[in-house]
């Protein structure tokens, strides 16, 4: 599974050991601590590793959640169940299952807020989380239309800004049900948000 960590810097090779500790120090103590008590001392000292270790890898708190954020979200896959919507299905109820733990919720929601105020952080949560993961979506339209489920891509910009939407769509629905109306996110639902996004997929785009 791929880190979420900055970019490398010249110098001694990082750990990728060190990596993965560090961010799985920081997932607990987000945990245990809630955000606002969690420091990067604790989170060395968690990880086993020197303050030092951890500043030439992280400027600062927010960066550091972002990328122990980001990399849980590494772990969704698009399952193939042989048609687009069962596959849309099933990757909204993983994508549920990883909000639903406390370190995704309390860290996501953290960064989301503090990224009000800071442009920085907000184009590191897209470039390390949103970007990323619209992996998904350009995955399930091209097997999509490998089976003749969706017509074929008019022209490049036109496929990335249905990329995009579909991203912003999937995303904001999951993160607003199970974060700030605190719906279950189960099958019946799933089914049903399926079939809402596939009737809007099913209409060409305006011009």
């Amino acid at each position: 599974m791929s880190s979420r960590s900055p970019a490398s810097r010249t110098g001694r090779p990082r750990s990728a050991a060190a990596d993965a500790a560090i961010l799985a120090a920081t997932r607990e103590a987000l945990v245990e601590l809630g955000w606002s008590r969690l420091t990067l001392g604790d989170v060395a000292q968690r990880a086993g590793v020197a303050k030092t270790t951890l500043y030439r890898r992280w400027p600062g708190k927010n960066e550091l959640v972002v990328d122990a954020v980001a990399e849980l979200f590494d772990e969704l896959e698009l399952p193939d169940r042989g048609s687009l919507a069962a596959d849309i299905e099933g990757v909204v109820l993983q994508f549920a299952e990883i909000l639903a733990r406390p370190e995704a919720r309390s860290g996501l929601m953290a960064v989301v807020a503090e990224s009000t105020l800071d442009a920085s952080l907000r184009e590191r949560i897209r470039t390390s989380v949103v970007e990323r993961q619209k992996r998904l979506v350009r995955e399930g339209r091209s097997r999509a239309q490998r089976r003749g489920e969706l017509p074929p891509d008019p022209d490049p910009r036109a496929a990335e800004r249905s990329v995009d939407l579909i991203f912003d769509v999937v995303a904001g629905a999951v993160v607003h049900r199970g974060l700030v109306s605190a719906g279950p996110v189960d099958g019946p639902w799933a089914r049903d948000f399926t079939a809402l996004l596939l009737a809007g997929l099913a209409t060409p785009p305006s011009p």
